[in-house]
């Protein structure tokens, strides 16, 4: 965090308490600034970075809280007063994406990123099947169906609960007055996370797209497949009427048809235990240890594993960068389906970036049941 940052959190944030220990923060680094600066072996400024060791590498400290490396972002005051802690801007210009078609004949995966209100953050990916009907309908109208929301309830958990029902119920109305009987069985997984306030991250999820935290160099999972091989999952399957079956790959199938549990759409399946009720998840973010978020589809989940994504996206310089590096390193190691991600930085961007990754392509290759 710049000295300026702080000076300015000082003057116009917090309790007596809190300007104070801003204060002895600033005179701090104000001091080892200047100590550095007028050394003789003194470092060469560039902008706000410095390079204390001439390793030609900018100064990565810890700044109350917050790692200032390559991403700069200015910081969130009226949160960071609330928090009584620095929190940095989000901002969606950063924001690394990337959809890629795979083998397949048409791109069914949808993506969203977007300041839905003035202090929420909405971050969405969408995986169709059997057509990109419904893929399509939440990529248009989800945001909308929680901002309504929102105006009305604070519970960010409670309230992408009922958008997911809300638009599985507008889909249905939606292709009620289709002549074509066979978009009944289009679906599709969602995953979507808003943030709020900078800090407050909650995630819901139906399918298997999924959604990752990077903290501390390791990968958190925010989501579960939601998939027969679930104990609960196939319980609530049988008790509705329906049944699980496995293909010549050893992957089971709703009723012969669908990989996985949860979803929006799949009427024809909505009587035998598929539903849209998401799993939700909240997390306050430590942006001194919370390097990113990852939202993913299963062209990149089936042939990569959460740490291997992680490791492949602390190589990258921006998240630009991680999205189309590892769309492309998914294909490579043999991905067929559409696959799509959308990397969201945080404060500790960079500051545990890897070195290589660990990957054991012949690991994938005979577990991935592609090539069987």
């Amino acid at each position: 965090m710049s000295v300026a940052v702080l000076v300015q959190l000082a003057s116009h944030g917090g309790s007596r308490v809190c300007r104070r220990m801003l204060q002895n923060r600033v005179h701090f680094i104000q001091d080892k600034l200047l100590r550095s600066l007028h050394s003789p072996s003194g470092p060469r400024a560039s902008n706000s970075r410095f390079d204390p060791d001439s390793s030609g590498r900018p100064t990565t400290w810890d700044s109350f809280g917050i790692w200032d490396n390559r991403i700069d972002e200015p910081i969130l005051l009226p949160s960071s007063i609330r928090y009584g802690k620095p929190i940095p801007k989000v901002s969606l210009s950063k924001v690394g994406c990337s959809s890629h078609i795979g083998q397949r004949k048409e791109n069914e995966d949808r993506y969203q990123v977007s300041q839905m209100t003035s202090d929420i953050l909405y971050f969405a990916v969408f995986d169709g099947h059997a057509g990109a009907q419904a893929a399509d309908f939440c990529h248009k109208y989800m945001e909308q169906h929680i901002k309504e929301l929102v105006a009305k309830e604070d519970n960010l958990e409670v309230i992408l609960t009922n958008a997911f029902l809300n638009v599985d119920k507008a889909l249905a109305r939606h292709l009620h007055f289709s002549a074509d009987a066979s978009v009944l069985s289009a679906g599709t997984t969602a995953t979507v996370a808003l943030l709020r306030d900078g800090i407050e991250l909650v995630v819901a999820s139906v399918g298997d797209s999924r959604a990752m935290l990077c903290r501390k160099g390791k990968a958190l999972k925010l989501t579960v497949d939601h998939t027969p091989e679930r104990k609960d999952e196939k319980e609530r399957i049988r008790k509705c009427g329906g049944f699980v079956t496995w293909n010549s790959l050893g992957q089971p199938n709703v009723n012969g048809r669908l990989a996985m549990t949860r979803s929006i759409g799949d009427f024809d399946l909505k009587n035998t235990g598929v539903i849209a009720e998401p799993e939700t998840k909240r997390i306050s973010l430590h942006h001194a240890h919370d390097a990113f978020l990852a939202l993913t589809t299963d062209g990149i989940n089936f042939i990569m594993n959460s740490q291997e994504i992680c490791d492949v996206i602390n190589q990258c310089n921006d998240p630009k960068e991680a999205a189309l590096r590892l769309s492309e390193q998914a294909i490579q190691y043999g991905a067929e389906d559409n696959s799509t991600i959308i990397v969201v930085p945080f404060g500790a961007w960079g500051k545990h970036k890897s070195s290589d990754v660990s990957f054991s392509f012949s690991r994938s290759f005979v577990s991935s049941g592609r090539f069987a």
